[in-house]
């Protein structure tokens, strides 16, 4: 078995994706159980599209379900580094090629909890700047193998 990654949310992702557990395995799975069972009843199920899609549907959520569980099993809390330092959890405002741009820097799945864009901490980017502080121009190799400036105009904890 492949060694699961430990995913680092705030408080309020890790909520948010609970409640969508919470609604897969309730609600939504009730939903769609309640449809197979409609279409079971109109006999002939190798020609009936609705149970088909039904199925198919039934198929992704518990997919989802399962992705949720390992998700949260593996979760740790983040506490985002104070004012000034860039680290998990970090909204920063970096200048990158003459434009200002705003990011969470994280877990991709910190995304269902803020309006931001999300920087993992695996990439060149947000590689190069965890650790910087506000005010200092670091820089990385793009994919392209191009090296990139890039000056940490601010940073502070996600709220």
């Amino acid at each position: 078995m492949a060694e699961e990654k430990t995913i680092l949310l705030t408080q309020d992702a890790y909520d948010k994706l609970k409640q969508e557990l919470a609604r897969r395995e309730g609600e939504i799975r009730q939903e769609i159980t309640e449809r197979i069972a409609a279409a079971r009843a109109e006999g002939d199920l190798s020609e009936n599209g609705g149970y088909q899609a039904a199925r198919e549907e039934q198929s992704k959520n518990e997919g989802r379900i399962n992705e949720l569980i390992v998700k949260l099993r593996n979760t740790k809390i983040l506490k985002a580094p104070e004012a000034g330092t860039v680290g998990n959890g970090s909204v920063v405002d970096l200048e990158l090629a003459g434009n200002k741009m705003t990011y969470v820097l994280g877990s991709r799945d910190i995304a269902v909890a803020t309006h931001y864009d999300v920087i993992s901490p695996e990439s060149p980017i947000g590689a190069a700047i965890i650790g910087g502080k506000s005010g200092d121009e670091v820089s990385y190799k793009a994919p392209n193998g191009k090296e990139i400036s890039v000056r940490i105009l601010d940073a502070k904890p996600l709220q």
